[in-house]
């Protein structure tokens, strides 16, 4: 870890994340299955709580394809799922306006994730595993071989297999291996919007987490969680961002997306004042679909590369976390990694030409 622990230059940091299954991909809903297992069984181990219930609200342009995906897989799949409609709507959703022609339904078991508490607890238990981290220390190279060779700013170390987790700096230190993967670091502005009632959108009332498939406003997702972190403020982000170099993130000032995000919480959220009142940032690092690199290197396979978790990854922690170990150790990884090879981008920029 390049970074003295705990802080806040790249994707992980943060007081909450989204947990759901409600997905278009049936791939991604049984990876969900078990990662919601993993993480209930790390809070049982540690003793800490790192999972609270507020279901997720999920609203859409009702006939479109992507909205109806999301709502066949969750039930399809066995997974609660409370379907409204605009007479019920506010009954259980108050505070909300739902657009004309929307649809909505609640995943009644997602919720949210305390995200720097679940740092904390897997980095406390890989070291009572035996486990060493060692922050403050930048990788400066990495060599290929039977044994790779990691150099950083304090040491040289060897390994039958390097697992390569980088986030926005994944190609920089492929480069090493000559590799350069399709991946865009863009940083996001976290918002948080003040309640002109206090309480009006607050966890512990149940308000739930929500998502946007698309609205009036843009095809791209909004998501939003409870007051929670900040009392009084509930955090609405938008689900992309501007392009930006990971290591000057701050001279990217780009706020078109806040300007989205203003109208659509003055449009759907009046309980809201639509100016936030706390903006925050981190990274997203992309790739050309949104789907995860789960795989090994093309040339080296002791090389493991797991990387473009697209904004969307955190709560796959422990899965992913498995799912890497199997590829380190050779073994036939527990789900199925096809959506997530490398190679598949040679086969996009094939049917791009």
């Amino acid at each position: 870890e390049q970074f003295v622990l705990p802080h806040s230059r790249g994707s992980s940091h943060g007081q909450t994340r989204i947990i759901r299954k409600a997905y278009k991909e049936d791939f991604y809903v049984h990876m969900m299955e078990e990662s919601y297992k993993q993480w209930a069984q790390l809070e049982e181990e540690a003793g800490v709580k790192l999972y609270r219930q507020t279901g997720l609200l999920v609203m859409g342009p009702e006939k479109s394809e992507e909205y109806q995906l999301v709502k066949t897989k969750l039930q399809n799949n066995n997974i609660p799922v409370v379907i409204l409609n605009r007479d019920n709507f506010n009954q259980h959703i108050p505070g909300v306006h739902l657009s004309e022609g929307h649809g909505a339904m609640v995943e009644v078991t997602a919720g949210l994730l305390y995200a720097d508490r679940a740092l904390r607890t897997v980095q406390g238990q890989f070291q009572k595993l035996g486990g060493t981290i060692r922050d403050n220390e930048k990788v400066t190279d990495i060599k290929p071989g039977p044994l790779v060779t990691v150099s950083t700013s304090a040491g040289v170390y060897q390994a039958k297999s390097v697992v390569i987790t980088a986030g926005p700096w994944t190609n920089a230190l492929l480069a090493h291996t000559g590799l350069q993967l399709p991946l865009e670091v863009v940083k996001i502005n976290v918002c948080y919007w003040k309640e002109k009632v206090p309480g009006t959108y607050d966890v512990k009332r149940r308000f739930p987490s929500f998502i946007v498939t698309e609205c009036e406003e843009t095809k791209e997702h909004i998501y939003g969680l409870p007051a929670n972190e900040y009392p009084g403020l509930m955090k609405i982000c938008y689900h992309t961002g501007s392009p930006t170099d990971p290591d000057q993130r701050d001279r990217q000032t780009d706020r078109s997306d806040i300007d989205i995000l203003q109208r659509y919480v003055a449009r759907c959220f009046p309980g809201l004042i639509p100016e936030p009142a706390v903006v925050e940032s981190c990274m997203y690092t992309l790739t050309p679909d949104h789907l995860f690199v789960l795989d090994c290197h093309p040339s080296h396979n002791n090389i493991i590369i797991g990387a473009g978790f697209s904004g969307h990854g955190f709560k796959f922690g422990p899965v992913i976390g498995k799912l890497l170990s199997e590829l380190s150790l050779g073994e036939v990884p527990s789900h199925d990694l096809s959506p997530f090879t490398i190679g598949r981008f040679q086969a996009m920029s094939k049917s791009s030409l």
